[in-house]
């Protein structure tokens, strides 16, 4: 709204010239974005006490979450909240990323909240059929997908990180490669929700990391300095990446250990999904695997425990699956689990930036 309303303003008072910067509404909206749920946090907290909107904690995990159970979930909704709002007063909706990246994290909080409301009317852990669900994000990935593909400025190469020359293009094949990617965060974030504040601390830093990838690839000197391919328009999508973060960490005020509030699938699922939209819109889809690390060791976690388990007939490799559940259980305190799977995060990150140079 800024941009659209007061940027044309600088024609009679260069002071509306600001408005045109990226970094400005980067920075102001990630403060935006903080200040609505440092706002909303105490209300929505207790709004979903009244409605009793609480965890349901299940038996068979680590029994020091049984005493979790209640604290009001559906979180989620105070970060989504805070995004549409801190984009609609200083994203500039003339670019047709922002519309893609908005519609992503729509589709999918709606899937979230539905889960989430299904799994409270039940009384039990357990909203979607696993089948209904991914079914669900697997349409809505492709329909992103779809619509990146179709966008003006945008190509179906993909690049591959470390190797300047190496590249290939998908063609109409990518549209089903940004639903893997999209559909793969979304779930590897979900996953990651177990502890708290163990999710948000990661994707802020990923939202953060994002935000440098974004920017480098939307100006043109920096991408070919970089030897990175320009996507003029993605430049836009760094104040996204801002309000993301600062969302994020408005979240994690209250969301630090001890909890006061979960997020819930309405806001792991939305948030996974437009990390992987971010990824795919800045053609650093391979990079994600590194960018979100903990996010993949944790998804892979499950699939490696579930198929173990199958193919022997009931043995583990680990004790409890996703990760963080089997350090749990030997005996590390929640909080040194976080801590340093945040420290992995930032680690992984580090190195991911590392690769804008190294090439």
């Amino acid at each position: 709204m800024f941009y659209q309303f007061l940027y044309p303003l600088h024609e009679h008072y260069t002071v509306f010239n600001i408005f045109r910067y990226i970094t400005f509404r980067t920075i102001y909206g990630g403060l935006t974005a903080f200040i609505i749920c440092f706002i909303l946090g105490p209300i929505v907290i207790r709004q979903l006490q009244i409605m009793h909107f609480g965890q349901i904690i299940q038996t068979d995990g680590p029994q020091s979450h049984l005493k979790k159970q209640g604290t009001p979930t559906m979180g989620g909704i105070m970060i989504l909240f805070s995004i549409f709002v801190s984009t609609f007063l200083w994203g500039n909706f003339t670019n047709h990323y922002v519309g893609i990246l908005l519609l992503s994290t729509l589709l999918f909080g709606a899937i979230g909240f539905i889960d989430d409301y299904l799994s409270l009317m039940k009384k039990r852990n357990m909203g979607f059929t696993a089948k209904s669900k991914f079914l669900l994000q697997i349409l809505s990935g492709l329909l992103i997908g779809f619509l990146i593909y179709i966008s003006p400025d945008f190509n179906t190469v993909l690049t591959v990180p470390f190797f300047k020359d190496v590249a290939m293009n998908l063609g109409i094949f990518y549209i089903p490669f940004a639903c893997l990617v999209i559909v793969g965060t979304s779930n590897a974030v979900n996953l990651t929700d177990g502890l708290d504040g163990l999710a948000i601390g990661p994707f802020i830093v990923a939202s953060l990391t994002y935000m440098l990838f974004a920017y480098v690839v939307g100006h043109a000197q920096f991408a070919e300095y970089l030897q990175l391919r320009h996507i003029p328009a993605a430049g836009e999508v760094s104040v996204i990446c801002g309000i993301l973060a600062g969302a994020g960490m408005g979240f994690l005020w209250f969301n630090a250990h001890p909890a006061q509030i979960f997020m819930g699938d309405t806001g792991s699922i939305p948030l996974g999904a437009i990390l992987g939209t971010i990824a795919v819109v800045t053609k650093q889809e391979i990079m994600l695997v590194l960018v979100g690390g903990l996010f993949v060791m944790e998804a892979c976690s499950v699939i490696l425990q579930v198929s173990y388990f199958k193919l022997t007939h009931g043995k583990r490799i680990f004790r409890m699956a996703p990760l963080h559940h089997h350090f749990e259980l030997k005996g590390w305190h929640e909080s040194k689990v976080i801590v340093r799977f945040w420290i992995i995060a930032i680690f992984l990150s580090a190195i991911a930036l590392s690769t804008l140079k190294i090439r």
